[in-house]
């Protein structure tokens, strides 16, 4: 009530009073943010994008405690922005390709790679190449045996084509699938050495895994139920990775034009989001005959893939 009086009848006084007031402020304003840190790691990023220094001392960087390994075009980067909602799950966004690519650099390396984590937050990251890379297995098993581990899987076929998709839209003057697919026209052997139908062997490239790993450290998920019921194919994965069951209907809400379910509200954002322009592209129209000798193709593949994983995904 006197500072009104005070800052009227005695300049020295409004001098001294702006002074405190200034001094207040600036310890009122560190108390904040340090508690903001102290409650929630994703504001340390907010800050930092809005250009406010803060000490990078919270939580600690620790190795993968889960990996999403494959594969490439089932869905793998929806289901990492999927468990990115989840407040115990920090995820590194980009493919960090260290068991395939980067191995030499070390785990050092690796580690400090890995976004920061309180207690009781999994450290995750998704490279979909693990799956199809031979020596990756006995590497990751060497960081770590016990490591958690998710592969999204796909109907072959489908993945084939969504694959074809994306290069063609990178090299414009791509043969036709038809001629990549096949190691000649008239024979129609199916071209197993084109990384394309290569990927869809999962029976094969599952076999590697399980000489390190044991069946219960790997996670199924299917592709397809990740886009007709991502709540709950979400849910088996926080399940698997011992989490609250947080993330649910209310997450998702199903884009009919791009054909398949974006967040309501993503990591760090209040407003919806889907995943990019490179997610839902239009497919190349395939001839008939072509999707049918891949499929009889894959069948015997397929069949063996769920015998070994113990779940049928329902491709034939």
């Amino acid at each position: 009530m006197c500072y009104a009086i005070c800052l009227k009848s005695d300049s020295r006084a409004t001098v001294k009073f702006v002074n405190q007031l200034q001094h207040w402020v600036l310890i009122l304003s560190n108390v904040t943010i340090i508690i903001i840190l102290y409650n929630s790691i994703e504001a340390h990023d907010t800050l930092g994008r809005l250009g406010i220094p803060v000490a990078n001392t919270y939580g600690t960087k620790k190795l993968p405690q889960a990996i999403i390994i494959g594969v490439k075009k089932g869905g793998t980067r929806a289901l990492l922005e999927f468990l990115r909602v989840h407040p115990d799950v920090r995820a590194l966004g980009a493919e960090p390709h260290f068991f395939d690519r980067f191995y030499d650099k070390g785990l050092e390396w690796y580690r400090n790679l890995m976004p920061r984590t309180l207690d009781g937050q999994i450290t995750m990251e998704k490279t979909p190449s693990y799956f199809v890379t031979k020596e990756t297995p006995s590497r990751l098993c060497a960081m770590n045996c016990d490591t958690k581990l998710i592969v999204v899987v796909r109907d072959p076929v489908t993945r084939a084509v969504s694959d074809y998709t994306q290069t063609l839209t990178k090299t414009p003057g791509l043969p036709s699938f038809r001629s990549l697919a096949f190691k000649n026209s008239s024979s129609g052997a199916v071209d197993a050495s084109w990384s394309a139908v290569r990927i869809g062997l999962y029976a094969q490239h599952l076999e590697n895994w399980l000489r390190h790993f044991p069946l219960s450290s790997f996670l199924f998920v299917s592709g397809e139920r990740l886009v007709s019921d991502p709540a709950g194919e979400v849910g088996r994965v926080q399940d698997f990775l011992g989490l609250k069951r947080i993330v649910g209907d209310k997450h998702f809400y199903f884009n009919r034009t791009k054909g398949f379910p974006c967040l309501k509200k993503p990591e760090g954002s209040s407003r919806p989001r889907c995943l990019g322009k490179s997610k839902g592209r239009t497919h190349p129209p395939i001839p008939t005959e072509v999707l049918q000798k891949l499929r009889d193709f894959y069948r015997p593949f397929n069949l063996r893939f769920y015998q070994m994983s113990g779940q049928d995904f329902g491709w034939d």
